[in-house]
Order: C-alpha cells, then structure tokens, then sequence
C-alpha cells in the first residue's frame, strides 16, 4: 500500500521538517509514530522540506506499507501517539507511483504579520510582529511584477540547493485582516527561504525604505544581497499541496 498523510503542524519547537542527525525534527517523529502504529520502520516520502519554526496546515508525505489497514484506525492511532502540535488530518491509499515530492504541481505558503502597535501574547508564535505602520497599497504594487516565471536568484537564500533558481508564481496577493497583513503565494515550488525574503523585503516597501518599483529591478539584477532582510520563519504556513 502506497498511504498519503495530509499533516498539520506547529513548527515553533520543531528544527524543520527533514530529519537531522542533532535536533528534533518533524519527519523523525513521524516515522517514529507510524513504527510504534504499524511495527515497521517507514521511510516518509514529504512534498517539501519547512525549514525550523515553518507551520503546516496541509504538508503532504507518503510511505509505502507492506501489509493491509485500516485507514481510519490508522489515522487514529497515529493522531493518539504524535504530540499534540502535530495533527494527522487525512490518511488515503493512493497509487503505487505517486510520491508526495516529485507529483505536487504546486504549493501554497501564507505569510502572517502581526501589524499592530502592540503585540499579541495569543499570536506571537503564528504570526511576525511588526508595530510600524506598513503601507498596503505599495506593498500590493510591488508584487504585481512577480505573478508569472521569472530568476528568483534575488530572493534565494545562500545554501540553496536547488538545480536552479527560476520559479512560477501563479498567483500572489496581499491584504489586511483586522490586525494582520497577510501575503498569499502559489508557485510550482519555491526555492530556499523565498516567501520569507520576499516578505522582508515588502516590509521595506511598507515603510518607505524602498519604492514598489524595486521588485520588478530585484528580478532583472538576480543578486540577494540587493534584496532586503529575511523575515522570521514563525509567520510562515505552508497551507496546501496541489497534485
């Protein structure tokens, strides 16, 4: 059986995603849940790897499972042993060549920042506290220009691993919600640390540091150390997988 899990989970006392020999990781957890369930040791196959203090309201994983189960159980029993900061939200058996990384033919992220004078003691861990005031109307101008394939060197964390750095963002928008700015972005994939750079760099547009038209140069020069500061992981979700 090729088994699906659509996982929530909160990043803030996690080191990522992606199994690592000091610290404790999401995938380890996991494996170590469905081993004690299943009595096997599995391998989790994940969509993409959030780095330390990222959140996941849909991550997508899968392994392959030599035997017969019962779905519902299963997610029940995984859902009984993980802590409470992970949650399994669906279990599906799915074809014998489907792999959560290779197949998503696109990922959602939201960013969340808490703009407000004062912080918020109920969102500190899910949301990045910036207490200026952020001007939306050129934050929403200077992201007009990254919808469509483009280099997104300017926005690449150092390290990247990545084969390269073009990307396609099929859709991206900003908006205020009572006290948050919130950035939503779809893309085919998206290199290291890239939502994050982007949002660090909108917040410098948000308060007069730099003008909207700057993305559309940031784009064409393909150079991070023009781009602006890395925002905290803390705000960042990774909401959805599509296949």
């Amino acid at each position: 059986m090729n088994i699906k899990l659509t996982i929530e989970y909160d990043g803030t006392d996690y080191c990522g995603w992606q199994a690592q020999p000091n610290g404790r990781a999401l995938q380890d957890v996991l494996e170590q849940a469905i081993e004690k369930i299943l009595g096997v040791k599995t391998r989790l196959t994940a969509s993409g790897r959030t780095d330390a203090g990222v959140h996941a309201l849909g991550q997508v994983a899968n392994f392959l499972y030599d035997g017969q189960v019962d779905l519902w159980r299963l997610q029940r029993g995984l859902n009984a042993v993980t802590p409470d900061d992970i949650a399994i939200r669906r279990v599906e058996v799915v074809g014998d060549s489907f792999d959560a990384r290779r197949d998503g033919c696109a990922r959602v992220y939201q960013y969340r920042i808490w703009n407000d004078p004062w912080p918020s003691a109920v969102h500190r861990r899910y949301a990045w506290h910036f207490h200026e005031a952020l001007d939306l109307s050129a934050m929403q101008e200077a992201i007009r220009c990254l919808e469509g394939e483009h280099d997104f060197a300017s926005f690449q964390a150092a390290g990247c691993d990545a084969a390269h750095s073009v990307r396609n963002i099929f859709r991206n928008s900003l908006s205020r919600d009572g006290g948050f700015v919130i950035y939503d972005v779809e893309a085919t994939a998206f290199l290291r640390h890239m939502v994050r750079n982007i949002v660090g760099t909108l917040v410098q547009v948000g308060r007069g540091e730099r003008a909207s038209a700057s993305f559309r140069e940031l784009l064409e020069a393909k150079d991070r150390t023009l781009a602006g500061p890395t925002a905290p992981p803390h705000g960042l979700f990774l909401v959805e997988v599509k296949y």
